[in-house]
Order: structure tokens, then C-alpha cells, then sequence
């Protein structure tokens, strides 16, 4: 073998390993930082931010949508990849976390808060300034108690009869000033975007992150009917009236932070590297961790990648 072809395999393998690092959120579990190694989360040092992600494996309808376990692993092997100051692990719903002392952040992508709005460790953790953030269905839960205890850990929630779930292409999309839109730019995905939130009075301590201006035609209100998701006449009133309606904001409560994102109901949007970024972006920032100046920047995955972590995540039912 000549120097030369030595030398091309050295700086092939270098390159491989470069790629493999650059993917950390494809590794398998066992590890370092294993995101299911809740014992191992548990006994990092206390300067750790020790983050809970809590997701539903249940279906929803094909393939792709409402992935919510998959884009667990990856938000957690990101960050787990990104910070050494943080730990992120990944319970199933059916595997609920029932001690949560000293966690910075509780996050929840579940086919409904309500489970995580009623839970007393939660509750818990939250009130002595444990970050709390929901992500799509996540973050819907039921007036009353449940909404009350949402909007006191992250400043807003879907309300049935008030909020509306429709799939549209919000044109444009835009960005306000926070720490989770750094190195943001305006985006236009197709999703199923929740907007008409129920949120604090006067929007207090609410940072709207991005907003857009829904069409009438994403309405399904007839007759004057109210229906639970589709809409009302208060909903209506502010989209005839052109009003920006917020996809995602952030809460910046006495003792704590919260992160709301209505979007994410199909998986492969975590290609779009904006989308991509402001989710990572907001993971972070409500755990307490520093966002760099352009953000969280990762490469973007490509389809057979967001595969291989879907066949993962459905593999362990």
C-alpha cells in the first residue's frame, strides 16, 4: 500500500467519524448519555440540567403522524450531543416518570395534556422552577383545573370550543425577538397548526414566538355552530379581522420558563431546518440552557434518518 492510499483511508475514516458525531441523535441506546437511562440521568452532578420528555407511542392514523417518540430521541440525542451541562432522557406515557426532584424541565408531546396537567410530581417540580413546555396535541388539556394549572406553568393551552386545530400553510410565518428564535429565519410549512390559544390576561409574561394570519377557509364554522375544534364566533371575528393568531410562544413565569408549539404533527417537518431549529431552540431554553447566538445547529436529516429513528421508537411497544 502506497503513503498516498494510507493516506486517503485515514481521511476517510475521519470523515466517517465526523459524520457519525455530526448525527448524534441516530446513535443506539447504551450510549453515553443514553436517553433511557433514567438511573444514570439521576446521578449526574447537580450543575446538570437534567431534562424529561415525556411522549405517546399510540398511533395516529399513518405512519409519520404524530411521531411523538421519535422526535423525542432526537430533541434528546441533539441536546443530550449539544450541551455537557445537560442530560435529557425519554419516558414512554405508559412508563410515566414517578420521581422528578431535581429535574430543570418537564416537556410533554402526548395525544393530550391532560395526563400531565393532573400529575403531582409534575405540579411539583414545576413550582419549585422546573421548566414545563407541551408540543402539539400536548398541548390541548381541559378548562378548568387543567387549563388553570397550563397556563400558570407555561402561560397558554388549547381550549376546546375557543382554539382550533386546522391543517393549513401559514404565509408567511413571523418571528418575533427571544433566545429560541435565535439564528431563526421566517418559514412556510404545511402542518396542522393550532392557533386562538387561550393565554394569560393581557398576555402577561407570553412572548409570542412565531405568528401568521390564518385564512377564513381554515375554519369550519357554519350556521353560527361552534363545534370543539373546528371554530367559533370568537375565532372567527379575529381571523375576518385579520388578526395575527401564535403558533408558538414562550412564558417567563416568577420561578420558571414555559414553551408552547402547536405544530408538529407530521414528523418529516423536522427537515425543514427552521422548524428544525426552533423546536431544539425551545427544548433548551425552557430547560434553563444557554441558546447560541445562530441557534442549534444541526444538519438536516434525511428521510431513510427520520426512518430508522421512527422503526426505533415504534420497535419498543
Amino acid at each position: 500500500m502506497t503513503q498516498l492510499s494510507a493516506l486517503r483511508i485515514t481521511l476517510s475514516l475521519a470523515a466517517s467519524i465526523l459524520c457519525i458525531g455530526s448525527h448524534s441523535w441516530a446513535q443506539k441506546p447504551g450510549g453515553k448519555k443514553d436517553p433511557y437511562n433514567y438511573e444514570a440521568q439521576k446521578a449526574a452532578p447537580a450543575k446538570v440540567h437534567k431534562i424529561v420528555i415525556i411522549a405517546s407511542r399510540a398511533d395516529h392514523g399513518a405512519r409519520g403522524n404524530h411521531e411523538f417518540f421519535a422526535g423525542s430521541l432526537y430533541f434528546a440525542r441533539t441536546i443530550n450531543a449539544r450541551y455537557k451541562n445537560a442530560y435529557a432522557v425519554v419516558y414512554d406515557e405508559k412508563q410515566w416518570p414517578k420521581d422528578l426532584t431535581g429535574v430543570s424541565a418537564v416537556i410533554v408531546l402526548l395525544n393530550h395534556g391532560g395526563p400531565a396537567a393532573e400529575d403531582a410530581n409534575i405540579k411539583a417540580a414545576v413550582a419549585k422552577g422546573a421548566g414545563f413546555g407541551a408540543i402539539h396535541f400536548g398541548v390541548e388539556v381541559n378548562k378548568g383545573d387543567q387549563g388553570s394549572n397550563y397556563l400558570s406553568w407555561m402561560g397558554g393551552y388549547f381550549e376546546t370550543f375557543w382554539s382550533v386545530n386546522p391543517w393549513w400553510t401559514p404565509e408567511p410565518l413571523l418571528v418575533g425577538n427571544h433566545p429560541v428564535l435565535n439564528g431563526v429565519h421566517p418559514f412556510s410549512i404545511r402542518d396542522e397548526w393550532y392557533y386562538h390559544m387561550r393565554f394569560q390576561e393581557n398576555m402577561m409574561g407570553v412572548t409570542p414566538l412565531i405568528s401568521a394570519v390564518p385564512p377564513v377557509s381554515s375554519l369550519t364554522y357554519v350556521d353560527n355552530m361552534p363545534t370543539e375544534r373546528g371554530g367559533n364566533a370568537d375565532v372567527m371575528k379575529e381571523v375576518q379581522a385579520k388578526e395575527p393568531q401564535h403558533l408558538a410562544w414562550a412564558y417567563q413565569r416568577r420561578n420558571g420558563r414555559g414553551f408552547g408549539f402547536t405544530g408538529f404533527h407530521n414528523y418529516y417537518n423536522l427537515q425543514n431546518d427552521d422548524f428544525r431549529k426552533l423546536l431544539l431552540n425551545g427544548v433548551a431554553w425552557v430547560s434553563g440552557l444557554d441558546i447560541p447566538k445562530n441557534g442549534i445547529e444541526t444538519p438536516t436529516p434525511t428521510k431513510e434518518e427520520l426512518d430508522t429513528l421512527m422503526a426505533e421508537a415504534h420497535a419498543a411497544k
